[in-house]
């Protein structure tokens, strides 16, 4: 699902809504989520899951098309954790 899909699902279920609104919460939402993980803050949506940031350290790596090392520099990346209730929907333990 793609999120012009998500906003589309949400308005239909909220008729009451417009859609611009509901294109604005969305995307609001990501926003705010996006700026917490930029931060380093943790974002945690119970049932859902936790989005955090990780630090992955400087490496030597190696260019696959010339097999030539190459130095990979330090770098944050984004990092999702399930909830427990998200892992037992997904596996059929309702």
């Amino acid at each position: 699902m793609i999120k012009s899909e998500l906003i589309n699902r949400i308005a239909e279920a909220n008729p009451k809504l417009f859609h611009r609104d509901v294109e604005k919460i969305v995307s609001t939402i990501f926003d705010e989520i996006s700026a917490a993980l930029a931060r380093g803050d943790r974002v945690e949506l119970r049932g859902f899951g936790a989005f955090s940031v990780k630090s992955r350290p400087a490496r030597l790596g190696r260019n696959p098309r010339t097999g030539e090392q190459v130095e990979v520099s330090a770098k944050r990346v984004p990092y999702f954790k399930t909830g427990k209730e998200l892992r037992d929907r997904l596996n059929d333990k309702s």
